[in-house]
């Protein structure tokens, strides 16, 4: 397995990170702790060892799996835990809340969930407009100082808000969405990361599934699924990302004998300095992680990648559906 260093924190870790999101259940149609923890085992057995999870994925559900399933058998030595702060949510309403009051408490929360004494990584998750940037930075700060993390991110920050937290505290990664189709980032958060050396985590990294060539036509999404608020998966641009899976797939196994799950998280990791967070609930989904190393996505082969988008996706659109409210309730 690959390996990355985390921005100049001195952590290193895989560069394929396990996402816990559909682990917590919440808008992924509830979970299987048994099964989640399973699936953890599974994907440090294979190399895996960053796990990424948040208070708000299933409010504190899969901090509790993730903790338990590293408190067994000596797994969190092998695992490099990153966690995020700055959502809470009341009545199963999230919001945006970096205060420090706020992040104090998230913490010890976090820990004591996750049963560590200690984070690899701590993100704020979503930036909170009514609270001072340079506050929040100057709590994770103090964090770091403390002794409780050991390096520090943001999730979905702009560049001019990562160059204000920055003017405080250090910074070592930054979590967007980005994958084969939605690669916003590519005009400012990508090249900044390189500019100033932070390591990417690029969440979605198989676009809610899409990327994973499991999903047809006819596949249904129901209960709380975020999928049926999703415009990818609503007609006709559901058809449209279908067609271009289809033949993105057709590509990846004509030109290396893979499948389009793996040229997606490749693609990421062919990026610059990327994690691709590949999210799983079960152990078997994580069988093409072997099928990762040892290749790389050729400029040609990008150029015929970019064709096939054009191509079959006339009116592409972003990961904007799933921000939080930007004013707190």
């Amino acid at each position: 397995m690959e390996q990355i260093g985390i921005g100049k924190s001195g952590v290193m870790t895989s560069r394929i990170g396990l996402g816990t999101w559909a682990i917590g259940g919440w808008m992924w149609g509830g979970t299987d702790e048994s099964e989640s923890i399973a699936t953890i085992h599974s994907a440090i057995d294979r190399g895996v060892t960053l796990v990424d999870t948040a208070p708000v994925y299933g409010f504190g559900t899969s901090e509790d799996i993730v903790g338990k399933a590293l408190a067994m058998d000596g797994y969190r030595a092998k695992a490099q835990i990153a966690t995020k702060a700055g959502l809470a949510w009341r009545d199963g309403k999230v919001f945006r809340d970096s205060r420090p009051e706020r992040l104090r408490l998230e913490i010890e929360d976090s820990l004591r969930r996750l049963r560590t004494d200690v984070i690899d990584l701590y993100q704020i998750h979503w930036p909170d407009l009514e609270a001072p940037i340079d506050e929040t930075a100057r709590v994770l700060e103090d964090l770091k100082a403390a002794g409780k993390i050991r390096s520090i991110g943001v999730s979905n920050y702009s560049p001019a808000q990562m160059d204000e937290f920055r003017a405080v505290a250090p910074l070592d990664a930054v979590q967007p969405p980005y994958n084969l189709l939605e690669r916003e980032i590519e005009a400012d958060v990508l090249p900044y990361a390189a500019k100033t050396g932070l390591t990417v985590l690029s969440y979605g990294a198989i676009c809610r599934g899409l990327l994973s060539g499991r999903i047809k036509a006819d596949t249904a999404f129901t209960g709380d699924d975020l999928r049926q608020n999703d415009p990818k998966f609503k007609a006709p641009r559901f058809a449209h990302y279908l067609d271009a899976v289809a033949e993105l797939d057709a590509l990846a196994r004509l030109r290396w004998g893979k499948t389009v799950l793996s040229l997606a998280i490749r693609w990421v990791l062919d990026q610059g300095p990327t994690i691709a967070l590949w999210g799983a609930r079960r152990p078997d989904q994580l069988d093409p992680v072997g099928d990762i190393d040892g290749w790389t996505v050729d400029a040609e082969a990008k150029a015929e990648i970019d064709a096939i988008l054009a191509r079959c996706i006339p009116d592409p659109v972003s990961p904007a559906f799933m921000a939080p409210p930007v004013k707190r309730p």
